[in-house]
């Protein structure tokens, strides 16, 4: 296991796809949906928070308890795109990659959740 959280591969990828997220709100259509500018913006930023809070408690159970958390975030931020998409507020190929980008955390979370789980009831 990491030493510190930011060294955990999917907060890096959260970190990313908080990044994206902020560049994807900061495009002019986009930014005049304040509601959900500012939502989509909180779930993402929830990723990576419950990724770094969960590491931080210093237990198998309670970091599994915010992956959960942060995996039901990462699912919050990918319903989202598809609003923005279906509003036409981003372009095809930015919401792909935002899609991609939102998917591959929520992999890389259910198989940390899956290995954090493990190591929880072998203890």
């Amino acid at each position: 296991m990491a030493q510190r959280f930011e060294d955990l591969a999917v907060w890096q990828k959260a970190r990313d796809l908080t990044n994206v997220v902020y560049a994807l709100t900061n495009e002019v259509q986009f930014a005049r949906d304040f509601g959900l500018r500012d939502q989509i913006r909180r779930a993402a930023v929830s990723v990576m928070s419950n990724i770094a809070e969960g590491f931080e408690r210093g237990g198998n159970p309670e970091f599994a308890r915010f992956l959960a958390i942060a995996k039901g975030s990462c699912g919050e931020v990918r319903c989202q795109l598809y609003i923005a998409g279906d509003q036409g507020y981003v372009d095809g190929a930015s919401l792909d990659r935002a899609r991609e980008c939102a998917e591959e955390v929520s992999r890389m979370l259910q198989g940390l959740l899956r290995k954090v789980r493990q190591d929880a009831t072998a203890s």
